[in-house]
């Protein structure tokens, strides 16, 4: 066996020891100050990262470094409190750890959020942003020997975001009063902001959002053969022109996103309870 596979079946024999054997249908992945869903799970069982056998530990500015597993919108659900990021210094197989671990747990679905910069001069700060495809700069997370159990060599990623879980967003977000956009996110590593001459180059290319994150979570559930949805809340609109004191400024951006997380909150709510 795989000693990667062997990680995660450790992990998730750990997780199911602590939550008494249950099986989540449903993974979230909580970005940048994106916690407060976790405060909506019921019945909720707090399992730190630092807790589980092969785990890293998550040490990005608003990631609290928990899983949390319990009951949303009638679902049994596993949620990510925090993220692992390949700036941080890990390579991919632990940047994805947690999703391969839901896998194995036996998750379906994943819905995936971050905090992201608008490239796209339409998109204000504020914004809730269906993302729809999504453009990598990151290191492949599946290069090196498959994982035969988990999934093929060769996964198509042409529908990466499930076109029927964007279509019963929009329709739960319309049902609520919620407004949406729709855009494509690009990853890159990080950890710097880009330059003014990178948000040009990455929105003649197609970009609406741009991030640190979630790409390579999206191609590993894909890998294992997950249905994704992803979301993006706009913190800050990037920059086009060098200019003095034009800044991006982290811990404004998890402000910004605890400010809508509210939203996301309720809408991702919904959305599960409607699956």
């Amino acid at each position: 066996m795989d000693n990667r596979i062997r990680t995660y079946q450790i992990a998730a024999d750990y997780i199911r020891q602590q939550t008494g054997g249950h099986t989540p249908e449903v993974g979230i992945v909580l970005g940048s100050g994106l916690g407060r869903l976790a405060d909506r799970i019921e019945d909720a069982v707090v399992i730190p990262y630092k807790g589980i056998p092969g785990f890293p530990v998550s040490t990005a500015v608003g990631h609290k470094g928990n899983f949390i597993v319990g009951r949303l919108g009638g679902k049994e659900v596993i949620a990510m409190q925090g993220r692992f990021h390949y700036y941080e210094g890990y390579p991919m197989d632990l940047v994805t750890i947690g999703i391969r671990t839901m896998s194995v747990l036996g998750t379906k679905s994943l819905f995936v959020s971050n905090a992201a910069g608008a490239a796209n001069p339409d998109y204000r700060v504020g914004d809730l942003v269906i993302i729809r495809d999504h453009i990598s700069f990151f290191p492949n997370p599946l290069i090196g020997p498959n994982l035969d159990e988990m999934g093929p060599r060769f996964p198509d990623m042409t529908c990466a975001y499930d076109p029927e879980l964007q279509d019963l967003a929009e329709a739960c977000a319309a049902q609520m009063g919620i407004g949406l956009r729709k855009g494509v996110y690009c990853g890159s590593t990080g950890p710097t902001y880009e330059t003014p001459a990178e948000v040009r180059f990455y929105r003649t290319v197609g970009a609406d959002l741009l991030g640190m994150s979630t790409v390579p979570e999206v191609i590993v559930a894909r890998h294992c053969g997950m249905r994704v949805f992803g979301m993006s809340v706009v913190t800050n609109c990037a920059n086009f022109d060098n200019v003095t004191g034009n800044a991006n400024d982290g811990d404004d951006v998890v402000k910004q996103a605890d400010a809508a997380a509210e939203r996301m909150t309720s809408l991702f709510a919904k959305m599960i309870s409607a699956l």
